[in-house]
């Protein structure tokens, strides 16, 4: 059970990872975007990946909406798997 988990939370991850890659190219070729609001969304689910492709592509970097909010969220999840290894397990 927790090697798919494991391998879910990777492959969650990739995916976000090139959503912010698929955005960079967009925005340098001028085409239709990815909202904010989704690679937000995708971060707080994939925020290793999130990290990895703002860095990686350098995308949304100079953005304080995503240079605050998506380590803020890579430290809440920190947080909460803490608690859940300490509190519940």
């Amino acid at each position: 059970m927790e090697k798919w988990l494991i391998l879910a939370y990777v492959m969650i991850n990739i995916v976000v990872f090139f959503m912010y890659g698929i955005d960079k190219y967009k925005a340098k070729h001028k085409k239709w975007r990815i909202p904010e609001a989704t690679l937000i969304g995708a971060a707080v689910f994939g925020v290793l990946g999130a990290l990895a492709g703002m860095y990686g592509f350098h995308h949304k970097t100079k953005k304080p909406k995503f240079y605050i909010t998506v380590p803020m969220i890579l430290v809440l999840e920190v947080v909460a798997a803490v608690c859940l290894c300490l509190f519940i397990l």
